[in-house]
């Protein structure tokens, strides 16, 4: 059974402009409280109604109370969004909010769908997700936004379901949805149905450009090392070595990383496994080791055969990085500022600023993009494949930039 819906946004107002960017944040308890609070800045008075709105929230709020009044509020908008582990809005780092991050213009057009997949197939989900790309009127430049359930497997499945269906000319960005590491349940939200284990996404096509910034901040320590056994996400051997020996071995940690599973994973956030791609780097978070088979758990696949770098990086490092990303997402724009951002942010790189540096991350970002309305999400995992092979990340900031 084919998963796949999708919504078609209602046709502007003739005054519309080409393209805008609204969000709206609240940290009201109570679900329809903060609805409420946040569709203000969203729909304010005499204005046009989006064409797309991503809804981005803290897992103690009810999907299913947001989905069914926002039918009742923007019956015309599509809706997709998903659960958290950490919220970003109007150039500050959250907790425990609820963000709507909305896109419209006369030269927007928007097609959303969804897809569960038969028995937990990430690629098939994706697949058909991205099937609402056929749906869309396309104009000069065309996106995907894809978000996905962050505990459901293989997170690269996602990726190469994505591309099996958009191919080669549609980029792809995303995030993988969150519940502020509990690591029990994510929910992803389409229109009015809210699931788990499901892909949902937003094609979007626009008569300006899209800008697309991907960058982490972390260095290879290792010299490369030939990835000798793996399956899915058990990186069982590094250079025929039990990879959990050589990984401990390289970095010497303290006697607690190699006894606590806690630490360990506190440990392995910031030194995570790099992936050599033709053109990149891309980073694997390592979410804990299995002691008797001697291998590294990771978030999505280390393929068998690929080079890989055990990497290291510093709240420096990884600050530079937020202006990066944000800084070539705006400079694909060209000469056109952005009317918005969207973000995608690792939530390991929270954990590398804490909460006494976290707004600095934040801060920068609206320097770079010159205070263009943004919001985004702490993820389990970012997608953004424009070109090559690849497209999945961890420990990374995704940018998306509207012109």
């Amino acid at each position: 059974m084919v998963m796949v819906s999708e919504r078609l946004a209602a046709s502007p107002a003739m005054s519309e402009a080409p393209s805008w960017v609204r969000v709206g944040a609240s940290t009201c308890e109570s679900t329809l409280a903060a609805l409420e609070e946040a569709l203000v800045e969203v729909l304010p008075a005499g204005m046009e109604t989006p064409r797309l709105l991503i809804v981005l929230a803290a897992p103690h709020y009810d999907l299913e109370s947001l989905a069914r009044e926002l039918a009742l509020r923007l019956p015309h908008t599509a809706v997709i969004g998903c659960t958290t582990a950490g919220e970003i809005a109007a150039g500050r780092a959250l907790t425990d909010a609820l963000v709507l991050w909305a896109l419209g213009g006369s030269g927007i057009r928007v097609a959303t769908g969804y897809g569960l997949g038969t028995g937990a197939d990430l690629r098939e989900a994706a697949q058909q997700a991205a099937g609402c790309l056929q749906h869309l009127e396309r104009r000069s430049h065309t996106a995907m936004i894809l978000l996905s359930d962050g505990l459901a497997g293989d997170q690269m499945e996602v990726v190469r379901g994505a591309y099996d269906t958009t191919g080669i000319d549609v980029p792809l960005i995303g995030g993988c949805a969150g519940d502020y590491l509990a690591m029990r349940q994510t929910r992803q939200l389409h229109g009015q149905e809210v699931f788990t284990g499901a892909v949902v996404a937003a094609a979007i096509s626009s008569d300006r450009p899209l800008g697309i910034g991907v960058s982490h901040g972390w260095s290879p320590s290792s010299e490369p090392m030939l990835v000798t056994e793996s399956r899915r996400t058990l990186l069982s051997s590094l250079d025929d070595k039990p990879a959990l020996e050589v990984y401990l071995d390289f970095f010497n940690p303290p006697a607690i990383v190699r006894e606590d599973p806690q630490a360990f994973a506190d440990f392995a956030a910031v030194h995570p496994i790099g992936i050599r791609r033709r053109d990149r780097i891309e980073m694997r978070h390592i979410t804990g080791c299995d002691r008797e088979r001697g291998a590294l758990v990771m978030v999505a696949e280390v393929p068998q055969g690929a080079l890989a770098f055990l990497s290291q990086g510093d709240y420096d490092s990884v600050l530079q990085a937020a202006a990066e990303s944000a800084s070539t997402a705006v400079k694909a724009l060209g000469e056109m500022p952005p009317v918005g951002l969207l973000l995608f942010d690792c939530v390991s790189r929270r954990s590398i600023f804490g909460a006494q540096h976290l707004q600095e991350e934040t801060d920068l970002i609206g320097r770079c993009s010159g205070g263009a309305p943004m919001a985004g999400f702490y993820t389990y995992g970012e997608i953004a494949r424009t070109r090559g092979a690849g497209g999945f990340h961890n420990q990374t900031l995704v940018t998306l930039a509207i012109g």
